[in-house]
């Protein structure tokens, strides 16, 4: 027996099974902001440091 096209589901729709799982592209679009976030967070840190330490060496000789 073969199945009429008006009961499939149409693209993109969510099955019974697919409903309560999470959409793993917006999962990773987050989790990529973050790791962004993060590494311009330890740029900016590690510049702080090297400038200090600069100035600092600069203040002795």
């Amino acid at each position: 027996m073969i199945k009429p096209n008006q009961d499939a589901p149409t693209d993109g729709a969510q099955t019974a099974d697919t409903a309560g799982k999470p959409n793993l592209a917006t999962a990773a679009r987050k989790s990529a902001s973050k790791g962004v976030l993060m590494g311009t967070a330890v740029g900016i840190g590690s510049a702080a440091i090297v400038a200090a330490l600069l100035y600092a060496n600069r203040k002795r000789g």
